[in-house]
């Protein structure tokens, strides 16, 4: 233990530099993302993350858009608990079976409209679960998948990105 410590107190500080969002490119993103929400839904984009089975790389990404940097809740995105008051559901990993029936019960609970997008490459074609006994299969194998995000993990403001070009393809 002696020894960490004296490593530690040599080597210094062992953080990195906080991202640099490109704060007008994201604004004016999640503007355009607001508005078409309210011309689509009349309202605001109400969003529900579920992780199937993934490695929380993607829900790090995801839970950073509610973070000071990204904020996106200033224009109006808001994240739900309850699938019932859910639009789009931002799905990581591939689906395990633990994870199949839950996921399912939530995107029956949801009310229409209602949009699936898959997060990251997991959910897209199982990534590096791919073969495991406790896989179900990817996302478009139980849920009908409108757009999926690549990345492991995509960056926040690719989800926003993403997130636009569904408003856009459902309008």
């Amino acid at each position: 233990m002696r020894s960490f410590l004296l490593d530690a107190l040599r080597r210094g500080k062992a953080t990195v530099m906080p991202p640099v969002p490109e704060p007008a490119a994201l604004e004016e993103l999640a503007k355009a993302l607001a508005e078409r929400a309210r011309q689509q839904l009349g309202r605001s984009l109400a969003i529900r993350e579920v992780d199937a089975g993934s490695c929380n790389g993607c829900e790090l990404e995801i839970n950073a858009l509610n973070n000071p940097v990204y904020d996106i809740e200033r224009f109006g995105l808001k994240f739900v608990a309850s699938p019932r008051h859910a639009d789009v559901f931002l799905v990581t990993g591939p689906v395990t079976w633990n994870m199949q029936e839950a996921l399912l019960r939530a995107y029956n609970a949801a009310p229409e409209p209602k949009w699936v997008v898959g997060v990251g490459d997991c959910a897209a074609n199982c990534g590096v679960f791919a073969g495991s006994d406790a896989v179900a299969g990817p996302l478009a194998s139980v849920l009908p998948v409108d757009l999926h995000i690549g990345g492991c993990p995509p960056a926040p403001i690719q989800i926003v990105k993403g997130l636009l070009a569904l408003m856009e393809k459902a309008g």
